[in-house]
C-alpha cells in the first residue's frame, strides 16, 4: 500500500471511529405512518393498491391484516401460480416492507423465510403492511406497469396471511389519472364502492387477474351467458369486433360439448404485446398476442387455437382436475402424472373444436394434426420419457428446457393430444361409433369436477366404462410407457392415411444429412440424438467454419451440403470455445418418412370423418390469406 492510500485509508476509520462514538447513544428513529381507518368490521384482509408514477413500473399496496388478537402473525407470498408449473419466486420484486399498527406506529418485522415475514402485532387487532412492487415481466403469470397500462395476477402481487387462505380478501383500486376501466372476474364489493372488489378466499384472488386501462371492450352473450373480450393495445390493426364475433361460435361449439355453463361472466384478456401465450382461470383467460393476429390467416387461426385452448380449461383442468392441485400449496411445487390429461388432451380438443365450430376446414385440422406427429416422430427424446413422468418432472424439465431437452424429453402437450386422438379413435372403434372421447370427458365432469378432483387410476377407469372394455395396453404402452405411437387404427377409423414421400424428380441426387440445427451465423444450435452430427462429435455452440478447406459462408450449410451425397466423408472445421477443431464426419440420408395427413375418398370414411369433425366448410374467417 502506498503512502498516501494508507493515510487515506486511517483518515476513513477515524471518522468511521468517530461516527460511532457520537451515534453509540442516540436512539434509531422509526418513521411513523400514516394512521389507517379499516374499510369493514369483518376479518377479511384490504388491499389498497395504488400506481403513483405507473411509468416507473411499481404499485405501493397497503394491506390490513387481522390479527386475531395474537402476539405475532406470519404473512406469505405465492411462489408459484396455477397453471404454470414452476417456482418463479413473485416475492423477489417486494421492495420496502414495512408493519404499522392502524394508529401508524411502527412494528417490528423480520424476514424468516424467501417468502414469509414475521410481524409483531403489540396485541392489535389488526396490522398495516406496506410494500412496492416492481413489476415489469409482461407475461400471464406475472405483473407489469408501465404507463399505459397495468397487469396484475394475484399469486404475484398479494402478500397474505399464513393461515388465511380462507379470509376473504378485499381489494381496492387507485387508478392512475387517464385511465378509465378496470376489468377483472372479481365480483364488486358490498357497498358500491368504485374500483374495489370482493374475493370470498385466496384461491379466487389468485384466480382473477385484474387489468387497468384503456381497453377495447367487446361483450357477446351465449345463451344467455355475458361474455367479454378486452383488448389492450387494439391500435386500429388487431380487428376485435371480428374476434369477438368468431369467439362467439367457438364458446357456443365448446358449451354445447360440456353441456354446462359453470361461470356466471367470462372474460378473454387480450394483451397485444408480440408473444402468443396464456394462462387458464375459472372464470377468465390471460392471453398475450401479437397485434398482426387478425391479419393472416395462419396467425389468426393461431389466436383463435390459444382461445380455444384457454377456454376448454374451464371445465378441464380448473374443475375437472387432478386430486393433486387442490387445494394448492402455494409455498412448494406440486406433482402430479396427470398433465397430460390436463394439457395434451386440451390441445387436442382446441384444433377439433375450431372445426366443429366452423372457424378451419377439414383440411386445415388435418393439417394442424400432422404438424403434431411431425413434432413428435423428430423428437428423439419420445423413447427416452414416458408421457406421465414428463407431467411429473414439468417443474425441472418443461418449463427448464435446453438444448438436449429435444433428445431427453417430450411435451406432454404435443404428445397428450396425439395420445387423446387415439383414444377418441379406440372408444368409437370399440364402441362402433356410438360412444367418443367426448362422452367420457362428460362422465369424468359429472364426476370428479368441483371439490372432488380424480386419481390416475380414477380417469382411467372412466375411459374404460365409456369404451365398455379395459385399456390396460392402452396406458401402459401410450402413457405409462415410451413405445412408439400407433396411427394405423386412428387413421382407419377416420379414413385417413399419410401421404406417400415426395421421391422427386428421377435425375435429383439427394444431398448429405448432418442432421444439426445450425444458425444463420453458422452457430449450432441442437445436435439429436442419432444423427451424423451427433456420431461425428459435433457440439452444440460450434462455429462451421468450413468443409474440406472451402470455407463455408454465413447461412450457407444447406447449400454446401448439396454438394455431397449420403455416406460422404467431410472434414468440418470448427471453432470451439476459441480453439480451430477438425472433425470427421460421415454424412447420412435425411429420413424421408412423411407425416402428412390425407383423406380417403369413399363415402364410409366420410361419414366417419363428419361423426368426428362435423361437416366441413370452407370458413372465410375475416383473415386474408397467407398466399
Amino acid at each position: 500500500m502506498s503512502r498516501r492510500a494508507l493515510a487515506l485509508a486511517v483518515a476513513v476509520a477515524a471518522a468511521a471511529g468517530c461516527g460511532k462514538r457520537g451515534d453509540q447513544h442516540r436512539p434509531v428513529e422509526i418513521q411513523r405512518q400514516p394512521p389507517i381507518t379499516p374499510r369493514t368490521t369483518g376479518d377479511a384482509i384490504e388491499y389498497t393498491v395504488s400506481f403513483p408514477a405507473p411509468q416507473t413500473h411499481y404499485a405501493e399496496v397497503t394491506a390490513v391484516m387481522p390479527t386475531g388478537g395474537a402476539g405475532a402473525v406470519d404473512l406469505m407470498m405465492a411462489v408459484w401460480t396455477p397453471g404454470s408449473y414452476l417456482v418463479r419466486e413473485f416475492e423477489r420484486n417486494v421492495e420496502g416492507l414495512t408493519a404499522a399498527t392502524t394508529a401508524g406506529d411502527p412494528l417490528a418485522v423480520t424476514k424468516t423465510r424467501k417468502n414469509r415475514w414475521h410481524v409483531t402485532t403489540g396485541g392489535g387487532k389488526r396490522v398495516v403492511i406496506r410494500y412496492r412492487l416492481y413489476a415489469r415481466e409482461l407475461t400471464v403469470r406475472t405483473d407489469f406497469i408501465d404507463a399505459d397500462m397495468a397487469l396484475l395476477n394475484g399469486a404475484a402481487t398479494f402478500i397474505t396471511l399464513v393461515g388465511g387462505l380462507g379470509r376473504a380478501h378485499d381489494v381496492a383500486i387507485d387508478k392512475p389519472k387517464g385511465w378509465s376501466t378496470i376489468v377483472t372476474p372479481l365480483p364488486p364489493a358490498p357497498g358500491g364502492d368504485a374500483d374495489r372488489y370482493l374475493a370470498p378466499d385466496y384461491d379466487t384472488l389468485v384466480d382473477s387477474p385484474i387489468t387497468i386501462g384503456n381497453p377495447a371492450v367487446h361483450e357477446f352473450e351465449v345463451e344467455g351467458v355475458e361474455h367479454t373480450l378486452a383488448d389492450f393495445g387494439e391500435d386500429g390493426i388487431f380487428d376485435g369486433e371480428r374476434a369477438a364475433a368468431d369467439l362467439r361460435d367457438l364458446v357456443a361449439t365448446e358449451t354445447q360439448t360440456w353441456g354446462v355453463i359453470p361461470y356466471p361472466h367470462y372474460t378473454f384478456f387480450n394483451v397485444l404485446t408480440g408473444s402468443g401465450n396464456g394462462l387458464e382461470h375459472k372464470a377468465s383467460t390471460m392471453m398475450t398476442a401479437p397485434v398482426w393476429s387478425t391479419r393472416k390467416k395462419s396467425d389468426y387461426h393461431r389466436w383463435l387455437g390459444l382461445c380455444a385452448h384457454e377456454f376448454f380449461h374451464t371445465w378441464n383442468g380448473k374443475r375437472l382436475r387432478p386430486v393433486e392441485l387442490g387445494p394448492f400449496d402455494y409455498e412448494n411445487e406440486v406433482y402430479t402424472r396427470s398433465l397430460w390429461m390436463v394439457e395434451g388432451v386440451t390441445s387436442y380438443y382446441a384444433g377439433l373444436l375450431l372445426r366443429r365450430a366452423g372457424l378451419i376446414t377439414h383440411k386445415e385440422y388435418l393439417d394442424r394434426l400432422s404438424d403434431e406427429i411431425d413434432d413428435l416422430q423428430n423428437t428423439p427424446g419420445r423413447t427416452v420419457q414416458p408421457l406421465a413422468l414428463s407431467s411429473y418432472d414439468a417443474w425441472i424439465k418443461y418449463y427448464r428446457g435446453d438444448e438436449n431437452s429435444i433428445n431427453s424429453s417430450i411435451s406432454y402437450y404435443t404428445k397428450g393430444a396425439l395420445v387423446a386422438w387415439l383414444l377418441d379413435a379406440e372408444i368409437r372403434r370399440r364402441t362402433a361409433g356410438k360412444k367418443s372421447l367426448d362422452d367420457a370427458m362428460r362422465l369424468a365432469y359429472s364426476r370428479f369436477s368441483g371439490d372432488k378432483g380424480y386419481t390416475p387410476a380414477e380417469l382411467r377407469a372412466v375411459f374404460e366404462e365409456v369404451a365398455g372394455e379395459p385399456l390396460t395396453r392402452f396406458w401402459a404402452r401410450y402413457v405409462d410407457g415410451t413405445e412408439e405411437l400407433d396411427y394405423k387404427p386412428a387413421l382407419e377409423q377416420f379414413g385417413l392415411h399419410f401421404r406417400e414421400p415426395d421421391k422427386g424428380a428421377d435425375n435429383d441426387e439427394p444431398a448429405g444429412w448432418l442432421g444439426a440445427d445450425v444458425g444463420t451465423d453458422n452457430v449450432v444450435r441442437r445436435i439429436r440424438a442419432g444423427t451424423p452430427a451427433e456420431t461425428g462429435g459435433l457440439n452444440v455452440g460450434d462455429e462451421l467454419l468450413a468443409s474440406d478447406g472451402f470455407r463455408i459462408a454465413a447461412g450457407g450449410l444447406a447449400d454446401r451440403l448439396t454438394d455431397y451425397r449420403p455416406g460422404a466423408a467431410v472434414a468440418l472445421m470448427v471453432a470451439r470455445r476459441g480453439r480451430i477443431v477438425t472433425l470427421k464426419v460421415t454424412l447420412g440420408k435425411k429420413p424421408q418418412a412423411s407425416w402428412k395427413i390425407e383423406t380417403d375418398d369413399d363415402s364410409a370414411s366420410m361419414a366417419a370423418r363428419i361423426s368426428w369433425l362435423g361437416p366441413d366448410s370452407d370458413t372465410d374467417d375475416g383473415a386474408d390469406s397467407d398466399d
